[in-house]
């Protein structure tokens, strides 16, 4: 696949059949999307090309804090792994939001990246104050050749999957299993281990403290969760993930840290992928150490529980 990211890499191929979306999270949905785009680019021999934005449109234009289900990289893998032919990233800034849906279409889809098929959602918006709609989409389509596909919303399961749906699930509960259904997958956190207090290991319980590779990466809400740890060699462990405060200590910076199951052995610089399997409760405050690390130990029972039954 070819990843075409920032102006400086965007070529022109006007072969190419063209969808349009941040796509965070890549979730059941956009795969759907992907596989269907797939599908009419072969038919039509032009390479598949999804048209993305970075940062999210809406943290540029309203100020809004969008944590991201998948950073740029992630995203690229992922729709790698679809098939997709090409991925363009466009830099979304200000001035990129004042241009006019004919100025946008015109100068950005047809002259810069090409475009011989367009294929959007119903109710696809486009270009300043999402002034454009799929009919005047059409009605460009045929003043600059290319055709424009109109589908459906992508259902899973009969339920219609968004980001802002996944997001609101990890952020408000922390609710693992309907979001790794409408991912398709386990949620996943990258980081790269980063020395802590040592607390855990005090505890019989060594964490590796991960400083995450993109502060604006959605971090689930603070508690415990069962966690599939990648190591850097590609060998998987199970792995009891904390988020939180350290209440017992009275501590209120908020940290992400795994407890690594048959582990040992020094991680410190180390990049680890954390895939999340299952919430098992709620932050906590103990009255002692030695009652969190009881706690602790409950845990790690429920833990190996879930991570044998995904083995």
């Amino acid at each position: 696949m070819k990843r075409e990211i920032g102006w400086d890499n965007i070529t022109h191929d006007d072969r190419s059949v063209v969808t349009v979306g941040t796509f965070d999270g890549v979730h059941r949905g956009h795969q759907a999307i992907i596989e269907y785009l797939n599908r009419r680019a072969e038919e039509q021999s032009g390479p598949s090309t999804l048209v993305s934005f970075d940062p999210h449109p809406r943290a540029v234009v309203h100020g809004d804090d969008v944590p991201l289900l998948t950073t740029v990289a992630e995203r690229a893998d992922l729709l790698e792994e679809l098939g997709l032919d090409r991925f363009v990233v466009v830099p979304f800034s200000m001035d990129f939001a004042q241009l006019g849906p004919e100025e946008y279409v015109r100068d950005v889809l047809v002259k810069r990246i090409g475009v011989q098929e367009i294929t959007v959602g119903y109710d696809h918006r486009f270009g300043k104050d999402r002034a454009g709609d799929v009919d005047l989409l059409r009605e460009l389509g045929g003043q600059y050749g290319f055709e424009t596909d109109v589908i459906p919303p992508q259902e899973v399961d009969h339920d219609v999957v968004s980001s802002s749906s996944i997001r609101s699930l990890l952020v408000e509960e922390g609710a693992i299993e309907p979001v790794n259904e409408r991912l398709g997958r386990p949620y996943q956190l990258d980081g790269i281990v980063a020395r802590g207090e040592g607390r855990g290991r005090k505890l019989g319980y060594p964490t590796a403290n991960l400083a995450l590779e993109d502060a604006r990466k959605l971090v689930p809400k603070r508690g415990v969760y069962a966690t599939r740890v990648i190591l850097p060699d590609g060998r998987q462990r199970g792995g009891m993930m904390n988020i939180g405060r350290r209440p017992t200590f009275d501590e209120m910076d908020v940290t992400v840290e795994v407890h690594l199951l048959d582990f040992e052995g020094d991680l410190y610089g180390e990049r680890l992928s954390v895939q999340f399997l299952q919430r098992l409760r709620d932050e906590q405050k103990f009255q002692s150490a030695e009652a969190l690390a009881a706690q602790l130990s409950e845990d790690e029972g429920r833990c190996r529980t879930v991570v044998g039954a995904m083995a």
